[in-house]
């Protein structure tokens, strides 16, 4: 029964795990790349700015923002994925985040950068990459001290 199941869905079966095994290792080169490009003071920074430049209204921009945000999703379902799945799921998940725009994203995004294993595993990378160890806000210090405690 299995094996007929096996073999009437060979090709399906095949399909799956290429792209499972192509998300795998784009994820593998994709995801250190984008880390070490992120700025070291990214989550000490105030709000972002809302800059109200004549570019910020225009189509090329608008065309980027939504890439922006579909390459974002993808990055997030590829992060829910890799949390049952081998892969970086939770450093995934957090470069998705980083590439999309919602309300309240940066106080998400430090929520999870604050995790010591996701802040060691990025400053990690970027370690490797010589590039200086990401920057946490003082309460996010402070709050990661007393959970040590």
């Amino acid at each position: 029964m299995v094996s007929e199941l096996f073999h009437l869905h060979e090709h399906a079966l095949w399909l799956i795990g290429t792209l499972s095994l192509f998300a795998f290792v784009v994820t593998l080169v994709a995801i250190p790349m984008l880390v070490i490009h992120i700025p070291a003071d990214y989550f000490t920074r105030g709000k972002r700015n809302s800059n109200d430049s004549p570019r910020k209204h225009s189509l090329l921009h608008f065309v980027g923002l939504i890439l922006r945000n579909l390459i974002g999703i993808v990055f997030i379902m590829a992060g829910i994925a890799m949390l049952v799945l081998p892969g970086q799921g939770i450093i995934t998940l957090l470069v998705g985040l980083m590439l999309l725009n919602f309300p309240g994203k940066l106080s998400l995004e430090r929520r999870i950068i604050e995790h010591q294993s996701v802040l060691r595993a990025m400053n990690w990378m970027r370690f490797k990459a010589q590039k200086p160890a990401l920057e946490l806000p003082k309460k996010c210090l402070l709050r990661g001290k007393n959970k040590a405690d």
